[in-house]
């Protein structure tokens, strides 16, 4: 039970801080972070294969992250 809540949460999260994305840099972080806590769930929950999708999102959300915002 505890683990389901915890994944309502992260997956809540996650979702959210994608829909907020056009909002601001910080938002897409908040994204990759809601990815990392949605994989955690996956790997808890036993559903690794969820667990490594959710993985491989945070870091394309890091990889946005650091090349859309490159400082000049």
């Amino acid at each position: 039970m505890l683990v389901t809540l915890y994944g309502v949460c992260a997956v809540t999260f996650m979702m959210v801080m994608y829909a907020l994305e056009r909002r601001g840099r910080r938002f897409i972080l908040g994204f990759a972070l809601g990815c990392a806590l949605s994989s955690v769930y996956g790997f808890l929950s036993g559903a690794w294969p969820f667990g490594v999708v959710e993985l491989i999102w945070s870091g394309v959300a890091l990889q946005r992250y650091t090349s859309r915002y490159k400082k000049p």
